[in-house]
């Protein structure tokens, strides 16, 4: 039987969600909780991969077993198990054939900004040392919605098969006068792509590289064209659909 895993985390001290020698994440965390309530050893998948420090305030995982489970009691044991940076929201059984990652149609990033001091959102956000032009970026996003290829953001060497992917929003939105954030939402995200996208738009956005260059960048393919790829303290995964 199958069953579905809906968690935040908060990924300060994790090398990401994926399980890596020497080295902790919050994958590792789950299955050592799961295997500490199930009868044999249990791992879970999940929707995606984060990166070393990024956060989700949704992230789903899948599990097996075959035991019929009280799944509000589960979640409940399972939230007592893990660390405090995890949270537990709900366990569900779904059918056999719900993949936790492939059968995930949209995904959404949001990654913060700010550029005044501010003691509280330096864990969670990233600061900037100059007032980018939003609108100028708000353009520059708009191009990746008709953008198929995103190879010019994507960390080299990686192992995806392939770099299409469907963006269907990408935009700046203020949250409050000095903190906004850029949102984005794709069928899928390859390694490291909404940081090197933020990277570049704020290249766009401090005036170093105009709306045309913009569009060479994904034009070329490269990463080496694309700006730097910004913190991942700031970056959080807020939604996954199926």
């Amino acid at each position: 039987m199958r069953y579905f895993i809906t968690f935040a985390f908060d990924g300060t001290r994790y090398h990401g969600w994926q399980v890596q020698p020497n080295a902790d994440s919050v994958q590792a965390r789950l299955n050592d909780a799961l295997s500490k309530l199930l009868p044999v050893p249990t791992q879970c998948v999940g929707a995606g991969r984060t990166d070393t420090g990024v956060h989700a305030a949704k992230m789903v995982a899948h599990f097996d077993t075959d035991r019929e489970l009280d799944t509000t009691d589960f979640a409940f044991r399972l939230n007592r198990i893990v660390p405090e940076d995890i949270a537990i929201d709900s366990v569900k059984r779904v059918p056999d054939s719900l993949h936790a990652r492939f059968d995930a149609i949209r995904r959404t990033y949001h990654y913060f900004v700010y550029t005044h001091k501010h003691p509280f959102r330096r864990h969670y956000a990233h600061r900037l040392p100059f007032m980018p032009d939003y609108e100028k970026m708000n353009a520059a996003a708009e191009i990746l919605l008709s953008v198929e290829d995103f190879t010019s953001f994507s960390k080299l060497n990686n192992d995806q098969k392939t770099n299409i992917c469907d963006v269907s929003v990408a935009k700046w939105v203020q949250v409050e006068e000095d903190y906004w954030r850029f949102e984005i939402t794709a069928n899928r995200f390859l390694r490291n792509m909404v940081r090197a996208i933020v990277g570049t738009l704020l290249e766009v956005g401090r005036g170093r590289m105009s709306i045309d260059e913009f569009r060479a960048v994904i034009a070329a393919r490269n990463r080496c064209s694309a700006g730097e790829s910004v913190a991942g303290n700031a970056l959080f995964l807020v939604d996954v659909e199926y």
